[in-house]
């Protein structure tokens, strides 16, 4: 058997994939062209892939293919039709990241929340030294526990999200952007509240039709001037443009991205134009890369290859 990584730089050159090759014989590429990945699955029976995308082009004569695994939950890069017209399988992993992900969302929200840039720089600045007092007060922050978190999407992640701000004591409520029924003990909203009501507001939903542009300058104006905007969810969700607009002038607090509508960063994107990380913090889509998550990931490649194969 022939296992073949198209985009293996995707999942990071520090995860240990030597299991693989119980398997079968293992080929990595770092990235692979349309054309590039033409050619180098041709030979292949697994293709485990992240991005590339999986079509007629890319895999047309890919005879002896016979499982995609997507190192990812989302499968937009898979022609699924074109996949069972040649009656090839395909697999995704889902739940890997909740862990690393609705860590991450706290660790942008502190950052934000707390002002934790300026004051870091003040003392590295030599500000505190010889201070006339000991705590300095120039930025303000609030407890968590006397606000409202909103949550757009609440599958796994937005379900952690929400299960640890309740820890520390915020009032949490969710909107759901696929009309579900409420979910035992969570207080769902409908979006207009959620967006007029919530000093946190934490995107982790997926993008589909319901929220391709959901927060644009119209949903932004509905926000208190204190919310602080986070999305971990896709970048999308969010007009950049609009939030770009409302960040400098003041319609909201702040806010806190990991995903963009174009990713690596577009050189004209107009959230460059803001430079205070008091006001905006965006992380390279890193969220869900934490060494164990993408350990995670991999693990459970490994057993869906297995499983498939009987082996």
């Amino acid at each position: 058997m022939k296992l073949v990584f198209l985009d293996a730089k995707t999942i990071g050159s520090d995860i240990d994939l030597s299991a693989f090759s119980s398997l079968g014989e293992v080929v990595l590429y770092d990235f692979s062209s349309p054309e590039e990945a033409f050619v180098r699955s041709k030979e292949a029976d697994v293709l485990i892939v992240n991005k590339t995308e999986i079509n007629a082009r890319t895999i047309g004569q890919a005879e002896h293919l016979k499982l995609v695994c997507v190192t990812a939950t989302g499968t937009n890069n898979l022609d699924k039709l074109y996949l069972e017209s040649r009656g090839i399988s395909w697999r995704n992993v889902a739940g890997y990241s909740t862990e690393s992900v609705a860590q991450h969302t706290f660790a942008m929200l502190f950052f934000l929340l707390e002002k934790l840039r300026y004051y870091d720089e003040y003392v590295k600045g030599g500000h505190y030294v010889n201070d006339r007092i000991f705590t300095h007060f120039s930025e303000q922050f609030h407890e968590l526990s006397q606000m409202r978190f909103g949550i757009i999407g609440l599958g796994n992640i937005g379900r952690r999200v929400a299960d640890i701000a309740s820890c520390f004591g915020a009032d949490v409520v969710y909107y759901s952007s696929s009309n579900a029924p409420c979910q035992k003990g969570y207080h769902q909203v409908d979006l207009d509240t959620l967006l007029r009501t919530s000093d946190i507001i934490s995107i982790h939903a997926p993008l589909t039709d319901r929220t391709e542009n959901l927060i644009d300058a119209a949903a932004l104006a509905k926000m208190k001037p204190s919310c602080i905007l986070l999305n971990l969810g896709r970048g999308p969700i969010v007009v950049e443009e609009d939030l770009a607009l409302a960040l400098e002038n003041g319609v909201i607090a702040a806010a806190g991205l990991d995903v963009l509508r174009e990713e690596p960063m577009a050189s004209d994107n107009p959230l460059l134009r803001i430079k205070d990380s008091r006001r905006l913090l965006i992380t390279p889509h890193i969220a869900w890369a934490a060494v164990e998550s993408r350990t995670r990931l991999m693990e459970i490649i490994f057993g869906q290859i297995r499983e498939y194969f009987g082996i």
